[in-house]
């Protein structure tokens, strides 16, 4: 294995400005962070990325073993709780990261057990919702990530639905897309059936991470036909040819289309996550998974993370994009980002075990 201490010297480095972010905030949620001056954009309820900030507060509970930061991520993750009945396939990235890797069961299976009601068996899947506004029924990319193994973990029943849920976005993002890369949004009506949607564009590399991600989730847990894990490896090549995870920049853009606008550090990052769970699986490609996914992190510490004695304030995963078509945050540190950044580091490190976050 190659060295790996530069890893733990970032993940304390991020899990110091975890504990810089929770006294500025309060009891309330950031959502991105200023790259000059480290100032967070927050929300009261958390929006879709609270459970990242709940995340982020259990790893560092795990890592320090202080009872004062458990508390802190036991009472962070408790005011996600309104987020269980909400009409919103996002409660998968809300309420799993917020939960997985805490005291979150009791608060994890309420939720599973309220996504597995919303299922819509019409539509195949757990409807995008209108929590966040918008068209209810849509199907994204980002409305699988957590949602599969929140679903699984509801059951029989509910593993059924997560394959269900997954494989009817991937039938529309990859198998439904005329472009070459994933089709990210689709909406339905009763008159015209699926048709794309045109936001999130395709392109858009978070979107690919998230699916990739998802598929990894689903690969892990594959113990059953429901599943189809043949079409689950097949995917899984087509996402990483498409989203060219293995062979294009290690930072990609947020659009593909622009190759030269703004980086997306958080897809970058939650794509090699995604890489290191596909790498627990057997087979010839494992090594080649790791080692990509340790390149793509240890480039992201040494040119994105802002380091200790700088101007800056340390431990922020600069140049994650938030939102490039409407210009919002699209050079900031992302919740979503540095918890995934986190959690990769400790996953290269042995601290916590991907098959169960």
């Amino acid at each position: 294995m190659r060295e790996l201490h530069w890893a733990d010297e970032a993940l304390d480095t991020v899990l110091r400005r975890v504990g810089e972010t929770a006294r500025q905030v309060g009891e309330r949620f950031p959502l991105y962070a200023d790259p000059a001056d480290g100032h967070w954009t927050t929300t009261g309820r958390g929006s879709w990325a609270g459970g990242f900030w709940a995340g982020l507060l259990w790893l560092r509970a795990r890592r320090t073993g202080a009872p004062a930061d458990r508390a802190a991520a036991a009472a962070c993750t408790a005011r996600l709780a309104p987020w269980t009945e909400a009409d919103t396939a996002t409660r998968g990235l809300i309420l799993w990261y917020g939960t997985a890797l805490g005291d979150g069961g009791p608060l994890r299976a309420r939720a599973a057990r309220s996504a597995l009601a919303a299922y819509d068996p019409a539509l195949g899947l757990v409807p995008w919702g209108a929590a966040l506004g918008g068209p209810r029924s849509r199907a994204r990319a980002d409305g699988v990530p957590g949602l599969v193994p929140l679903l699984a973990s509801a059951g029989t029943g509910g593993e059924t639905v997560a394959a269900g849920h997954l494989h009817r976005h991937l039938d529309l993002c990859l198998d439904g897309s005329d472009t070459g890369r994933p089709r990210p949004s689709w909406e339905f009506t009763e008159a015209t059936g699926w048709q794309a949607h045109p936001e999130p564009e395709p392109g858009w590399t978070r979107g690919e991470a998230w699916l990739l991600l998802a598929v990894a989730d689903a690969l892990l847990r594959a113990r059953t036909p429901a599943w189809r894990p043949k079409r689950l490896h097949e995917s899984a090549q087509l996402l990483l040819e498409q989203g060219e995870f293995l062979t294009g920049t290690l930072v990609p853009p947020a659009l593909a289309r622009y190759p030269d606008g703004p980086l997306d550090t958080s897809a970058a990052v939650i794509g090699a996550v995604a890489l290191l769970k596909l790498a627990l699986l057997p087979g010839p490609e494992a090594a080649t998974y790791r080692t990509r996914a340790e390149d793509v992190l240890r480039h992201l510490v040494r040119t994105h993370l802002t380091p200790p004695g700088t101007p800056h304030p340390a431990g922020m995963l600069r140049d994650g994009c938030y939102d490039m078509t409407s210009g919002t945050a699209v050079r900031h540190a992302l919740v979503w980002g540095d918890f995934f950044l986190a959690l990769g580091l400790a996953a290269l490190r042995g601290h916590v075990d991907l098959r169960r976050v």
